[in-house]
């Protein structure tokens, strides 16, 4: 995963992380306060530490040096720099056993995820199992539809900016890749907006 770049945060506030999706995302972990949850990209730090606030044990990851210094200010012991070139978490997290992964926003960045689903696996397999927590862009066929008869097709797909993201995904493709990597599907759930023109999407899938 060495070919992803830092990305530069400056505030530790839900400006890179989406309100919209705290609802819903705490509605599926709200009975999970006595298990340990690993957010991987947590960025600046802001759901891990909102976590942290509400009783649960939770600890965060990201390759974003400025995002984890950020996260750090609260919760110092529990945010570290994940190391791209390297296939595990950092040696302060391998030995702790987590039930519950989440990862806001993150799949869409990345050129191969299934290596990414690989890796999650593997922390979980350590568990002998547990819970994946996925939220991305939502990308549903009426959507599309929409985005193209309003012309906002070219804005919304990031083109002209350097970086933004690179995989679109839809509840159909994202269930596949999880179960191609022997995730079962447990629940999906769509994130602002009005049902099918969702912002975003959340699948909650099990190991």
């Amino acid at each position: 995963m060495s070919e992803y770049k830092d990305y530069g945060y400056k505030k530790d506030n839900y400006s890179h992380i989406y309100q919209y999706l705290l609802k819903p995302l705490m509605e599926i972990v709200s009975d999970r306060k006595d298990r340990k949850i690993l957010d991987i990209g947590c960025g600046n730090g802001w759901l891990t530490n909102y976590l942290i606030e509400n009783g649960f044990d939770a600890y965060g990851t990201d390759a974003s040096v400025s995002g984890i210094e950020i996260a750090k200010r609260k919760n110092p012991n529990r945010f570290f720099v994940q190391d791209l070139t390297k296939d595990d978490l950092p040696d302060e997290l391998i030995n702790i056993r987590y039930d519950t992964i989440i990862s806001t926003e993150v799949i869409e960045h990345l050129y191969s995820p299934r290596k990414y689903l690989d890796f999650c696996k593997q922390i979980l397999e350590r568990s002998s199992g547990g819970e994946l927590i996925i939220s991305t862009p939502y990308h549903g066929y009426l959507k599309n539809i929409a985005l193209s008869l309003t012309g906002k097709m070219d804005k919304h797909f990031t083109v002209l900016r350097d970086g933004g993201h690179i995989k679109f995904w839809s509840e159909k493709t994202l269930s596949t890749v999880l179960q191609e990597k022997g995730f079962k599907i447990i629940q999906f759930k769509g994130c602002g907006r009005v049902p099918f023109l969702w912002k975003s999407m959340i699948i909650s899938s099990r190991l």
